[in-house]
């Protein structure tokens, strides 16, 4: 897996984890990657919900360094609820590249398709997507939910996949992490 030069931030912890010694961290997910990474913070920064921090190679302005990769169950509750919000910013700034999926998507073994792995998406769901774009490629996610309208909303399934793979939920094959 590649590493992420970006996080966008879900929590900072002023004063660390009530476990550990006091160390300002901030709760992240990448925004390449999706990782879930706690980093620490250089003095005065105090990053908030949603900003967008640089943790690549050489000089950091605001982290410290990257402390660890965490799980899902590792993220506080205020980081588990600011995901769905971050995500969704996420999900809207890159909305080409997954309605690029919605275009380019194959089997993932010879008897299940990668759109399967779609949480609420079936066979017949999956066969009218194929159908749609092999008339005319998705232009966006409105379009995709415009021509397959029984489907599940595009955005919130690519979602609630990403959560579902950060869970750890069948994660034999990922998507998207």
């Amino acid at each position: 897996m590649g590493k992420d030069e970006y996080i966008k931030v879900l929590d900072f912890l002023q004063h660390g984890k009530s476990n550990e010694r006091e160390e300002r961290v901030a709760q992240g997910i990448g925004t390449e990657h999706y990782s879930l990474l706690e980093v620490v913070m250089r003095e005065d920064n105090q990053p908030r919900g949603g900003e967008k921090l640089y943790i690549g190679e050489g000089d950091r302005e605001k982290v410290e360094f990257i402390k660890a990769r965490i799980n899902y169950d590792d993220l506080t509750g205020n980081a588990k609820n600011e995901l769905k919000y971050v995500l969704d910013a996420m999900i809207n700034e890159k909305e080409e590249e997954f309605v690029d999926f919605f275009n380019n998507a194959t089997p993932v073994t010879p008897r299940r398709h990668a759109f399967e792995l779609l949480p609420g998406i079936g066979s017949k769901h999956m066969q009218k997507i194929l159908d749609e774009r092999d008339e005319k490629e998705f232009e966006s996610f409105k379009d995709v939910n415009d021509r397959v309208p029984s489907m599940p909303d595009a955005k919130e399934t690519v979602k609630k996949r990403i959560i579902q793979e950060l869970k750890g939920e069948d994660v034999r094959t990922r998507l998207f992490t």
